[in-house]
């Protein structure tokens, strides 16, 4: 086991701990923002339950839930 050279302090780690809960908080309303962007891409295109797909933590196309329309992969949203 490779032993640390840094250990944090007790202030550090409350430092730490609190930027921590705030990227917890900005993941909720990342997410949020994510599945209002996805509801009203449904609506809007009366396509049913239509969702940001995600492979290794990035976004890489679109799809439905279901599983019943073919994944759009981003390179050919990305085509202009």
């Amino acid at each position: 086991m490779k032993p640390y050279t840094l250990k944090p302090t007790k202030k550090q780690l409350k430092v730490m701990k609190l930027f921590w809960a705030m990227l917890q908080q900005e993941q909720i309303i990342f997410y949020d923002k994510v599945s209002k962007l996805e509801d009203d891409m449904s609506e809007r295109t009366r396509i049913n339950a239509l969702e940001f797909f995600m492979s290794d933590n990035e976004f890489v196309g679109i799809g439905n839930r279901e599983r019943n329309m073919k994944l759009y992969q981003r390179e050919e949203l990305e085509k202009k």
